[in-house]
């Protein structure tokens, strides 16, 4: 089996609305359900399980009924950090699923993902061990320790941004964390930042500009204006 394990417990202050990023309406639709729709539509998923802000649990039941979210599985209650909240989804996943089954950790504020990037994540993970969405760097790279000046320039040949969905063996994934804990990492921004603070080799398949994740005012303008375009042009991703 292959599982999608979305975290969707952030507050998303950056975008400074009332309600959290993943459940603001975009025509007529919260964010989190286009997220979800991603791994719902694609063959290769065969469950969700969703790591939720506290207290919004029944408004994300009540979103996966109504949009048909048929394969959602279950929503936890998310914890203090990204990693605690995908421990506490990895907990409910090994009660249901095998050592041997792929789960893919995606952010709940990437509602645009191609279909292919999910194939590709897969597939790299099945062919590697793991699979880490990312991008080449198109921008010229600064290093700066005060956020306000720098002097060093990175070659943008050599770094990638990552995205998400980050997969695993649902068997190492689990032992990824475990160590994480005896090693005394609480904080690690991602899947595949846990990876390398850990000693590990991550493997990469290819993201997608579209694959972009709500942090802001204008990221929501851009998600819409992608949806609009993509309707008005019948274009599918």
């Amino acid at each position: 089996m292959n599982i999608a394990l979305i975290t969707a417990a952030g507050v998303g202050t950056r975008t400074k609305q009332v309600v959290p990023k993943q459940f603001l309406n975009v025509f007529d639709k919260p964010v989190i359900i286009y997220t979800m729709e991603c791994f719902q539509n694609h063959p290769e998923i065969d469950a969700i399980y969703i790591a939720c802000l506290a207290g919004w649990e029944g408004f994300m039941d009540l979103y996966a009924q109504q949009f048909g979210i048929t394969k959602l599985k279950k929503i936890v209650k998310g914890g203090k950090t990204g990693q605690e909240s995908i421990e506490l989804v990895l907990d409910e996943i090994a009660k249901d699923c095998k050592d041997d089954d792929i789960v893919l950790v995606h952010d709940g504020a990437r509602p645009y993902l191609p279909a292919q990037v999910i194939t590709d994540n897969i597939k790299t993970c099945r062919e590697h061990g793991n699979g880490i969405t990312a991008i080449d760097c198109k921008e010229a790279m600064l290093q700066t320790d005060d956020k306000i000046k720098s002097n060093i320039s990175i070659d943008r040949e050599i770094l990638y941004r990552t995205q998400t969905p980050h997969s695993m063996y649902l068997k190492d994934m689990l032992a990824l964390h475990e160590e994480a804990k005896q090693k005394g990492i609480t904080g690690s921004v991602a899947t595949c930042t846990l990876l390398v603070e850990c000693g590990y080799t991550v493997w990469f398949n290819r993201g997608s500009d579209f694959n972009f994740k709500i942090t802001s005012k204008e990221d929501l303008l851009l998600f819409k204006a992608l949806l609009s375009e993509a309707k008005d042009s019948g274009w599918l991703r």
